[in-house]
């Protein structure tokens, strides 16, 4: 008997649409500063913009299910974000030893190197303790009701934590650049669809970050990578924005982008320059993933500015806002 296989209404997926946009509205404000308690979380602008959507998501399906809004959003989107990574990290933790001596006296590297967060012998509490304390100037009673915990518990947390979060130096030689990011470069800058979308395996992932996402090259043709490619003559072109926010693309000129691999933090990125009758600037950064000489996997991060932001300061290259998410048309007719 064949599985039940039913398909989402359209005019039940544009109200979602148009209640997800709303959300936003009111709530992306605190993205950038919540963006920064994700970063002393989790160590990584990656994860932390993971973080981020996942905690907005849940708090958009979390409030469809309460009598009356959050008097304190901003506690309450903390509050999420704090929850959902400590339980990511308790996941990671291993089973208890049968010894508890042996438990006791065990050194934590394997956790720390599990959940590619705890940096030091901070508890996952003790972390978000110390960074609502002393990088947002949380009160204690804020601290505790972001985490769901009492007075005392944030005291001792404190008193154990503080001072301990140490930013990871970067360790180890470089590693060797992937030649297929040569090859996706020079695809990339001669504008070559054909030449780019043959580096994809036949069940590649293209996404473009929190917006959209593709499987298999033909796909990639029709969409991402004619986007990534082309798009910026609709960039150029304010009667083509289609919901764009026109005040993010001033001075854009229709140019393919240059795309240059750049080493941040021991991994290889894409860095992509867009062309500005004001001079260039990076608007967007890709990370792939590959097997062999061909591509598996394909981010681009566009609408992302906290992340963009972070890692264009670190490589000391201009940088330039598209705002946080794509407005669609259906948006403006719900």
């Amino acid at each position: 008997m064949d599985k039940p296989n039913p398909k989402v209404p359209d005019a039940i997926r544009r109200d979602v649409e148009a209640s997800w946009h709303r959300f936003l509205d009111l709530y992306e404000p605190l993205r950038p500063e919540l963006y920064r308690y994700c970063r002393h979380l989790t160590r990584s602008p990656w994860d932390a913009d993971d973080l981020v959507q996942d905690a907005l998501f849940r708090a958009f399906a979390k409030l469809g299910c309460m009598n009356e809004p959050p008097e304190n959003p901003r506690a309450w989107l903390f509050r999420i974000a704090s929850n959902l990574w400590i339980d990511r990290v308790r996941a990671l933790q291993p089973e208890p030893e049968p010894d508890p001596e042996r438990a006791s006296s065990r050194e934590p590297r394997a956790v720390r190197e599990a959940a590619g967060t705890l940096l030091s012998r901070l508890s996952p509490q003790e972390r978000a303790a110390v960074v609502l304390k002393e990088a947002f100037n949380f009160t204690l009673e804020e601290i505790a009701e972001a985490l769901s915990t009492t007075l005392g518990t944030v005291k001792s947390a404190l008193h154990r934590g503080r001072g301990k979060l140490i930013e990871p130096a970067d360790q180890g030689e470089a590693p060797p650049k992937p030649q297929i990011l040569d090859a996706f470069c020079a695809a990339f800058n001669a504008g070559d669809l054909d030449r780019l979308t043959s580096l994809l395996l036949d069940k590649a992932e293209i996404e473009v970050v929190r917006v959209h996402t593709e499987y298999g090259p033909e796909a990639a043709r029709r969409g991402v990578f004619q986007g990534m490619l082309f798009g910026t003559r609709r960039l150029a072109d304010p009667a083509r924005l289609d919901g764009l926010d026109p005040a993010f693309f001033p001075n854009v000129l229709p140019q393919v982008p240059r795309v240059e691999p750049r080493l941040h933090r021991g991994e290889w990125l894409l860095v992509h320059w867009y062309a500005h009758s004001d001079g260039e600037a990076v608007r967007a950064i890709t990370r792939v993933e590959a097997d062999g000489d061909r591509l598996t996997r394909v981010r681009n991060y566009f609408y992302t500015p906290d992340v963009l932001g972070e890692i264009c300061a670190e490589l000391q290259v201009p940088f330039r806002s598209n705002g946080y998410r794509y407005w669609k048309p259906s948006r403006e007719e719900a």
